[in-house]
């Protein structure tokens, strides 16, 4: 019997957009044009808006989605049965976040995505890289910091399909698996925001994914 006690609680808090920000207008347009099911359509950058504000918006949805995602398998992903970060057998990711740890240690795969996440919501929350105010203007290495978080974001859904998808199936999540990979997919190909070499571990899957929709 799988309860679902744990599916309801989130792993992370979830970073919220603060409502009436434009921000949040661009999130709601986001999850209109999703609604329409057309996901190369609905990553595209809208008419007259900044490139910047919208990657920053998607990827503070990404990570929420993700995190979600995590939390209804975390009881199956523990340090006995994910004892590495893996997605497969040929590829084992080791941390490091070159402030605090600096040389890439080896780490269970719930501590990994326990020092990812956080890592991420600690960008997410810095007002000088992720500005919510109108007017202030984006870091000037912001591309850089984006790309690195949904480069790491990427390997907890890559966890997830190699270690863990048959827990997603029987909690039948794997449409709500899928879409969100999808979409998160499509969007990071639309503005070449993740380098092919990094997305090999599900590239036969992305390829899948693709082909239905061209």
């Amino acid at each position: 019997l799988i309860s679902g006690s744990r599916s309801s609680k989130t792993f992370k808090p979830k970073k919220n957009i603060p409502e009436g920000s434009h921000q949040y207008e661009l999130l709601k347009h986001a999850e209109a044009t999703l609604g329409s099911g057309n996901l190369r359509q609905a990553v595209m950058l809208p008419e007259g808006e900044d490139l910047n504000e919208w990657i920053a918006v998607n990827t503070v949805d990404f990570f929420n989605q993700i995190n979600m995602l995590y939390g209804t398998i975390t009881e199956f992903c523990t340090e006995s049965s994910c004892p590495v970060m893996s997605a497969g057998p040929r590829y084992e990711y080791h941390w490091a976040d070159g402030t605090n740890i600096k040389k890439p240690i080896k780490c269970s795969a719930p501590k990994y995505i326990d020092y990812l996440m956080t890592w991420v919501q600690d960008q997410l929350d810095d007002e000088t890289l992720f500005p919510s105010k109108i007017g202030v203007p984006f870091p000037k290495n912001f591309m850089s910091v984006a790309k690195t978080i949904l480069k790491r974001l990427f390997r907890v859904y890559a966890h997830i399909y190699h270690q863990h998808f048959d827990s997603v199936m029987r909690l039948q999540e794997e449409a709500h698996l899928n879409t969100s990979f999808k979409h998160f997919i499509f969007f990071v190909q639309e503005f070449n925001l993740i380098d092919r070499r990094e997305l090999a571990p599900l590239q036969e899957l992305i390829e899948k994914l693709g082909s239905k929709d061209r």
